[in-house]
């Protein structure tokens, strides 16, 4: 009988209790987990930020081996090694047919109803159902997911990296990669520096960006965003960060300016960041009731800038995760970097508790 980390109300700890978990149905796998990070999404549904059924098996970022394939599942094997993706993306739907993975219908119905495609959870404890996070609940020693959520990776890579990039890979580096339109000799800035910010920054640079300009409160997290590619710090407390940025980029302004915190007042820092004709693009999620105002004829029209969402870094998984692990194996991609702590499936509670610390950028669960 596995053990989970269970979120069974708003504001209370996690509990770590003995789970069931039934078998995989058609379409499903049964992954015993290696590792899973603590990611912010998590923290946000036990604050009420993001919205989730409870109670629930949280946890949505993991690697771990396949144990168990449900009928008709010919893409997996018992043994392989594989990332969970937290949007599954069918490859059929409207949007995963127009390159919009992230968005997949099916998929996306799955990750907000606690559940799988079915829209029901493999999980109970005491004769009770239990929600998953995100089709994943990877806070989980064993969990079921769809065989459209989990992507093989090859079998030496370690799990606690490979683990990262189910969820603050793909969206940082994404975010950079994929949505955003880096040139060669851009300048970048970027407002937040934690786990997914410090992935954008690395996704920058990969994309050619000059200079990137970390922007955060915290000085061990500047520190940090220099070693994966920052050129310059900016501490927002210790004045305006938009005119620093604009005098950093000789009072233009930043080609790309990246939000990865969600609140209103960096997303409007951010995209004053941003220079004429320049992009601003929102990672972080903002509670639901957050407003922005823009002016519509200066902010779009006669200064021509955009604003782009960015969910789960606009990524297709199945291209893009194997493309990772891949970038790991040769040294392009920091993924051992971003652990901070590696913990015990009990630790939980104070890894989200530490999250805000300068000196954590990831916390990883390691399973037995």
């Amino acid at each position: 009988m596995p053990r989970a980390a269970v979120c069974r109300e708003i504001g209370s700890p996690l509990e770590i209790v003995d789970v069931d978990l039934q078998a995989p149905k058609a379409g499903e796998v049964r992954v015993r987990l290696g590792a899973s990070g603590v990611c912010h999404s998590d923290l946000s549904v036990t604050n009420g930020t993001l919205l989730s059924p409870l109670p629930s098996v949280l946890g949505h970022e993991g690697a771990g081996v396949v144990e168990e394939v449900g009928e008709g599942v010919t893409n997996l094997a018992p043994g392989d090694h594989v990332v969970i993706s937290w949007v599954p993306q069918c490859g059929e739907c409207y949007f995963c047919k127009h390159g919009q993975g992230e968005l997949c219908e099916p998929g996306s119905a799955a990750a907000m109803s606690g559940g799988l495609l079915d829209m029901t959870s493999r999980f109970s404890a005491g004769g009770q159902p239990l929600f998953q996070m995100a089709a994943s609940g990877t806070f989980s020693e064993e969990t079921v997911v769809p065989a459209i959520g989990a992507v093989k990776i090859p079998g030496d890579m370690p799990l606690a990296a490979a683990a990262l990039i189910g969820c603050g890979v793909l969206t940082g580096f994404g975010a950079a990669v994929n949505t955003a339109d880096i040139a060669k000799g851009d300048t970048v800035a970027v407002v937040g520096c934690g786990g997914v910010g410090l992935n954008v920054i690395q996704g920058a640079r990969h994309a050619g960006a000059e200079r990137i300009i970390a922007v955060d409160m915290n000085d061990g997290k500047l520190q940090t965003a220099q070693k994966f590619g920052a050129t310059d710090l900016v501490n927002a407390s210790d004045g305006d960060p938009v005119a620093t940025v604009m005098e950093l980029s000789g009072g233009r302004g930043a080609d790309v300016a990246f939000e990865v915190i969600g609140l209103a007042d960096t997303i409007d820092q951010t995209f004053n960041m941003a220079r004429r004709g320049g992009q601003a693009v929102l990672v972080g999620v903002p509670k639901m009731d957050v407003m922005t105002t823009i002016p519509a004829a200066l902010g779009f029209v006669i200064m021509e800038k955009q604003i782009r969402g960015c969910w789960y870094g606009s990524s297709n998984v199945h291209q893009d995760i194997p493309k990772y692990a891949r970038l790991y194996t040769e040294g392009k991609l920091m993924l051992d970097e971003l652990i901070s702590n590696e913990i015990t499936l009990g630790g939980v509670n104070d890894a989200l508790a530490n999250m805000g610390s300068g000196s954590i950028a990831r916390s990883v669960i390691k399973y037995s």
